[in-house]
């Protein structure tokens, strides 16, 4: 509507300035055939020759005057008009292809111009990288911070990405925290390349000052590649985007190139994450428990809930396979209470003296409302908050230990036990340890594991279980795998273990049975069930259906 309105009044001005036009130039011719004799008129006067100028011609004449002064006035008018209009449209374009943030170009206008820059590049026979970048743990900076702090990373972000890119390499924001840089180079200069990627990602590392706080940022880098005028920009960002993922998986702080393989690992992780939100609604999603044994006597002490996946179509998925989906599509938390309930309802009918053990995912630890949402929990079950033990891995606590403090507290007050997860593999395991209220260490399998063959992790072994001792928190050993290494560990001290050596992790039913005949449950064991598909899928295939 604002366009309809307008295009009359610049018609309307248009006809006015051609009127103007109109009447300035008849001021002036007349100026000309009048002016001539009227100032003839008035020197033969001045010198006693005549008497005076025809008065109409004297006020034609002045007329003309006004007039060409008013011409003059209305034309310096249009060219101050022109010059404020051209520099409205300019800024009008610089709004609708800029990210006013950064300054970058925008989206729109990378896929407008994108495309003309690959024809131009393999015109010269040269090719195309297209940089795609991601700040790494962007959206805590926000959740943290402040949607202030986020704001100065993002332009932090653009000026170093500006220091580092060649002056002619076009850079774009495509919103929230991915950034576009598109080079031209020639074939022979993907060494460079690299080195500008790997550049990039290391000037990112470094924090970001706000507000007398240093913010701790990364970013993962993806770089696909155009070497055919046929590659289309769509294409290319989505590549780009693919390896940029690829990036994240291996750990992020890195960069890659795009390759095939990696699209049809997009494919399978779309297939897993619409599988987990189809899933989740039929109950797919069930309970496994791994024992817990106290090492010296042998004695079952409780079971930590794993989770598992039984689909219809691909049988039994293991959780290394469905968790890092469900935590990056943001579903872990619904999920994890989901099947938490399950076990709670399970473990109702087990011994008091059986503890159930649930780990909880980083992604839960930064919901404010998750201690509060895990009470409401025991107590619509009606599960000894006393019987439950929550594990926190350790790497979990680094990005916001004021908050995680907040919900172990809470926790801690209701009565249920924390346990600090995979010890010895995040950060500032000991400030840890005093800052927050845990009730036992456990030791990462990895140290379990190579215990025996190896000096420096038995040493570690033996440092944890002493720093235990000291702390007077209970040590439980992961991945206990034989009886060597369980003799190991009761010699050095360590309470309670837990692995293939003692059990593996087995369905609800299973459990019940052996529950049943230790004679540590308190009502009558669960009906027989169908055939169990098998106690544990560790070291699964690939998703393949079943017939």
């Amino acid at each position: 509507m604002t366009t309809a309105r307008q295009q009359p009044d610049r018609s309307t001005g248009a006809k006015r300035d051609i009127v103007a036009g109109g009447i300035v130039v008849a001021a002036i011719l007349l100026f000309v055939g009048t002016g001539g004799t009227v100032m003839e008129a008035a020197v033969r006067t001045l010198i006693g020759l005549g008497g005076g100028p025809d008065r109409t011609l004297s006020a034609a004449v002045v007329l003309n005057i006004a007039l060409i002064l008013f011409g003059w006035r209305r034309y310096e008018d249009l060219r101050r008009e022109i010059r404020e209009r051209t520099e409205a449209e300019r800024q009008a374009r610089y709004l609708a292809d800029t990210d006013p943030l950064t300054g970058f170009l925008n989206r729109r206008s990378l896929l407008a111009t994108g495309q003309q820059q690959i024809a131009a590049a393999i015109a010269d026979k040269r090719q195309v990288a297209l940089f795609l970048l991601d700040l790494d743990h962007f959206k805590t900076v926000n959740d943290i911070h402040g949607h202030a702090a986020g704001d100065r990373v993002l332009q932090v972000a653009a000026e170093r990405i500006s220091a580092i890119l060649p002056p002619n390499a076009t850079k774009a924001r495509l919103g929230g925290d991915e950034f576009v840089a598109m080079l031209a180079f020639e074939p022979s200069a993907r060494p460079s390349i690299e080195a500008l990627a790997a550049e990039l990602v290391a000037a990112l590392e470094n924090t970001v000052a706000h507000d007398a706080q240093q913010i701790r940022i990364g970013a993962s880098l993806g770089i696909s590649l155009a070497d055919d005028a046929s590659v289309t920009m769509e294409t290319m960002v989505r590549q780009a985007d693919i390896a940029m993922y690829n990036c994240k998986d291996e750990g992020r702080n890195r960069f890659c190139w795009f390759e095939p393989g990696m699209e049809m690992a997009v494919q399978v992780r779309n297939q897993i994450e619409t599988g987990i939100r189809d899933g989740m609604p039929r109950g797919e999603f069930v309970p496994y428990f791994e024992p817990q044994v106290d090492i010296a006597s042998g004695r079952l002490v409780g079971f930590e809930m794993l989770m598992r996946w039984d689909s219809p179509e691909y049988g039994m998925i293991p959780p290394e396979r469905f968790i890092p989906v469900a935590e990056e599509s943001g579903l872990i938390g619904e999920l994890s209470l989901q099947v938490i309930r399950q076990a709670m309802e399970i473990a109702k009918r087990w011994d008091p003296s059986i503890m159930l053990a649930v780990n909880i995912s980083p992604q839960q630890l930064k919901d404010p409302w998750f201690s509060q949402k895990l009470t409401k929990l025991l107590v619509e079950v009606g599960f000894p908050a006393s019987q439950l033990e929550v594990e926190i891995t350790e790497s979990s606590l680094f990005e916001n230990l004021p908050l995680v403090r907040s919900i172990v507290t809470s926790l801690k007050n209701q009565g249920v036990s924390l346990s600090l997860d995979d010890f010895g593999t995040g950060y500032s395991s000991l400030s840890h340890l005093r800052a927050l209220p845990f009730d036992r260490i456990k030791i990462d399998r990895s140290f379990v594991n190579a215990m025996r063959g190896s000096a420096d992790a038995q040493a570690i072994v033996v440092a944890i279980v002493r720093l235990g001792e000291s702390l007077a928190m209970p040590i439980t050993a992961e991945g206990v795998e034989d009886e060597a290494t369980a003799i190991e560990l009761t010699r050095l001290g360590c309470a309670k273990g837990q692995g293939w050596y003692f059990g593996r992790a087995a369905s609800a039913a299973d459990t019940e049975r052996l529950l049943a005949e230790r004679g540590l449950l308190r009502t009558p064991m669960l009906p027989p069930t169908a055939p169990d598909t098998g106690s544990d899928t560790e070291g699964a295939e690939p998703l393949r259906k079943t017939a």
